[in-house]
């Protein structure tokens, strides 16, 4: 039985070592989670410069961290390097530039396409912020990057015994395009109803000078 017990202190061993580096690991995902979210917190209250600076830590953060964290370990990164994606593609369609791509942002294939699916909600957000700021077009502009990402995204859902995740995060961006869909409709409507009751008032007040 002593090969036994040396084969099972090994093991522990190496369990331990696996553990440690697992709590370690996930320390870390969290911070960069943090930073995430706080530059998309930054960017929703027009802080672009705060919201640059959370992205430029979370990145060099998960730089770091993919370079130490391999094998077992590596799983957990998919987090952190999603919500990094939905961030960064916050701040560049804030900033009036494209979503970068998945190779630009060094990301894996499932994190990409976790982090887009999630963007989707923040541009509901930001369409919103523009009907409250009373800039249509821009509320429009951020509808149309909802639609395509939910259209360019959705056919992936098949893959969610790959992505973990995936068709339900599909689902809810679907119904996210409708909700605001519904939305943007009627701030539309009523936007019409508005400008033609100023054109009226214009019109009358034009006759009662004559």
């Amino acid at each position: 039985m002593e090969g036994v017990k040396n084969s099972l202190k090994a093991m522990e061993s190496r369990f331990s070592d696996q553990l440690e580096r697992r709590d370690r690991v996930l320390k870390e995902t969290r911070d960069i989670i943090s930073a995430s979210s706080r530059s998309i917190i930054n960017v929703h209250t027009g802080r672009m410069k705060e919201a640059e600076k959370e992205l430029a830590g979370a990145k060099s953060q998960l730089r770091a961290l993919k370079k130490s964290a391999d094998g077992s370990v590596a799983r957990y990164l998919v987090s952190p390097e999603a919500e990094y994606v939905e961030a960064t593609s916050v701040l560049a369609l804030a900033k009036g530039k494209p979503i970068p791509s998945l190779e630009s942002l060094e990301a894996s294939p499932e994190a990409y396409l976790l982090g887009l699916l999630d963007t989707v909600g923040e541009l509901k957000r930001l369409v919103l912020d523009s009907i409250l700021q009373r800039r249509p077009a821009k509320a429009k502009r951020y509808f149309e990057v909802m639609q395509n990402l939910y259209s360019f995204c959705s056919p992936l859902a098949v893959y969610d015994h790959v992505v973990n995740g995936a068709r339900r995060k599909i689902d809810v961006a679907r119904m996210l395009v409708e909700d605001t869909r519904g939305l943007l409709a009627e701030e539309m409507g009523r936007e019409s109803v508005s400008n033609s009751m100023a054109r009226l008032e214009k019109r009358l007040d034009g006759k009662k000078k004559d």
